[in-house]
């Protein structure tokens, strides 16, 4: 299957979520992401505004986090920062369920809390991306029941993880998969096809994005955008643009 550059641009969104990134990285990054006309950037709430006023006129969509990253915030305040991010220029909100809720098999809480923040996004024409963080919720009738839930309320998008569900092991070290070619193919056969899918966590090169791309993704969370593209332009220069056939697929982890 031949791609464009467009084709694989449009479907990242270039993460700028870093807790230790300084306003100087993320208008950087902001202008990276005109550069490379990708579809968005996934910016910090604060910087919203402003990066709606680097990237007017780009084509590149400002996106957001809501409830970020551990999704534990009550219903009430997911809203109002949903209804903030909107009004300051987000068009795209991605938010973390409540973990502890959807783990405890407390289905109708979760089901209002995402649908909450859809109705709030929906009123302000923004699209919504709903994250499972599926190295915490790792049972697939667990994704499953999220699936539906995401599907009944009218969202955008599921997406795997939000980059920041890390897992203590047994040796005490903190670690994370993110987007795994299961979780991928699982929740794209559990939604139809007026849910897209967004991998996040682990995609770290374009032969790794062309893999999720067959999966079915069609949006991907990515901070090696930069990488990414220019290899993408290498390749259509030298007639290597051939996606990577789902037969012959990797390990599954991204």
């Amino acid at each position: 299957m031949d791609y464009t550059y467009e084709d694989i641009a449009r479907m990242i969104d270039h993460s700028l979520l870093h807790p230790t990134m300084t306003d100087r990285e993320l208008e950087e990054g902001c202008l990276l992401a005109a550069r490379y006309q990708v579809a968005s950037v996934c910016i910090k709430p604060y910087y919203v505004m402003r990066a709606g006023e680097l990237l007017a006129g780009s084509g590149v969509a400002v996106g957001t986090v809501i409830g970020f990253p551990h999704g534990g915030n009550t219903t009430e305040v997911k809203r109002y920062e949903t209804r903030t991010a909107c009004l300051a220029g987000a068009t795209e909100i991605d938010m973390v369920i409540n973990i502890g809720k959807a783990l405890s098999g407390d289905w109708e809480y979760v089901a209002q809390d995402i649908r909450a923040v859809v109705v709030e996004a929906h009123e302000h024409a923004a699209l919504v991306k709903v994250i499972f963080e599926n190295d915490y919720v790792t049972e697939d009738a667990a994704k499953t029941q999220l699936c539906r839930l995401c599907e009944a309320a009218d969202a955008d998008f599921v997406k795997t993880s939000t980059g920041y569900g890390f897992v203590k092991g047994a040796d005490g070290k903190y670690a994370y998969q993110g987007a795994t070619e299961h979780d991928l193919r699982l929740m794209r056969a559990c939604c139809s096809p007026k849910v897209q899918v967004k991998a996040a966590g682990g995609v770290r090169d374009l032969d790794a994005l062309l893999k999720v791309r067959e999966l079915g993704v069609t949006r991907v969370g990515a901070t090696a955008t930069a990488a990414m593209l220019e290899e993408v332009k290498r390749r259509l220069a030298s007639g290597q643009a051939q996606a990577v056939k789902a037969a012959a697929l990797g390990t599954g982890e991204y």
